[in-house]
């Protein structure tokens, strides 16, 4: 059941962990700016959320009264579904877009992972491989183009991209062996990792008719690209000089910036709107890992955006998703249960 959360006064919290949650918060940031929606599960104990779009659709993975993981896809005012599998026993849903339709990765009856599409009224299909066995995918736009990662006839994993009524494509490596798709904005230009001939792993960005091009890094060895928007602007992590991992934004002609942490050392960067707000999670200067929203060249902890007395009990450990109204899909521990769900968090 999917259920807006209740103020402090409907439970018992104790004192104690109400200073933890509000430690080194600043009075003027307690103002709520979003309303929580609590997501549910599939009848299971936990949920997932990795993705979201603009009518506040929500994909990601659920346990089942069984057990079991399932892909599934919530929205407003409906609820939870669970969207199957191919055949097989487990499913995960990693994207969805404008239509509903959803890609991840599920069982086969043959036990092996593939790369799904599923499109409301039709249900769920197999995209294919690269010629391999295995296939995932992570990322759909509007034109239900598809990225993710495939095993290779040769047994290379490679980034690749599905088309409607195409078979899928080999994008290719920034000269190693391996890379992945995990993000493809509306023009059809993904980003991703991929490893170089000298053996780091960079975040790339390809464009089709151009080909990958490497997009740097921090000043460290290593990066990946976990989120692309329309005008190209792109989000991840990076390992830093100083040899931190640290969520960036890079956008073209201007490079690579340190979006920073919420105190800690480290950050990750999972989603970018068109207005290049980034939510993603971040360690706090006591350790914990949180949520963040990076908006107006500034880092925010989601904890203190939301109500007081929400936040007393529910710690959102991760944003995944975020949609251009400034909807976040963020997933959190809620302390009376001790579970992990999704949750959605809107404007009030």
């Amino acid at each position: 059941m999917n259920r807006p959360l209740r103020s402090l006064s409907r439970w018992s919290i104790p004192a104690l962990l109400l200073a933890w949650v509000f430690l080194g918060v600043p009075a003027h940031a307690q103002a709520a700016t979003y309303s929580v929606t609590e997501l549910g599960t599939l009848g299971g104990a936990t949920s997932t959320g990795y993705a979201l779009n603009e009518r506040g659709q929500v994909t990601g993975e659920s346990v089942t009264a069984e057990g079991v993981g399932r892909a599934f896809l919530f929205t407003p005012g409906r609820g939870m579904i669970d969207l199957g599998t191919l055949k097989g026993l487990t499913s995960k849903g990693y994207a969805v877009n404008a239509s509903g339709q959803v890609t991840g990765a599920a069982v086969t009856s043959n036990g092996r992972v593939r790369a799904f599409l599923f499109t409301p009224g039709r249900g769920m299909v197999d995209l294919g491989t690269l010629g391999g066995t295995t296939s995932i995918g992570c990322a759909i736009n509007a034109r239900g183009e598809v990225t993710g990662e495939s095993t290779t006839r040769a047994g290379a994993a490679h980034a690749f991209l599905h088309s409607p009524g195409r078979r899928m494509i080999d994008l290719g490596t920034l000269g190693g062996a391996t890379s992945i798709g995990y993000a493809i904005n509306t023009h059809g230009q993904i980003t991703g990792e991929s490893v170089t001939r000298g053996g780091a792993g960079r975040a790339f960005l390809y464009t089709p008719g151009k080909g990958m091009i490497n997009l740097g890094t921090l000043g460290g060895a290593t990066s990946a690209g976990y989120a692309i928007n329309a005008s190209d602007q792109v989000t991840g992590a990076s390992v830093t000089i100083d040899g931190v991992s640290r969520a960036f934004l890079y956008s073209p002609g201007k490079g690579m910036i340190d979006l920073g942490t919420l105190g800690g050392a480290t950050s990750t960067g999972y989603a970018i709107n068109s207005r290049g707000q980034v939510t993603g999670a971040a360690v706090t200067a006591n350790g914990a890992v949180h949520a963040f929203l990076y908006t107006s060249g500034a880092m925010h902890d989601l904890n203190s955006m939301i109500d007081p007395s929400i936040a007393a009990f529910l710690t959102l450990t991760a944003g995944r998703g975020i949609n251009d109204k400034g909807w976040i899909v963020a997933n959190g521990f809620d302390s009376r249960t001790g579970e992990t769900h999704a949750y959605l968090l809107r404007h009030h």
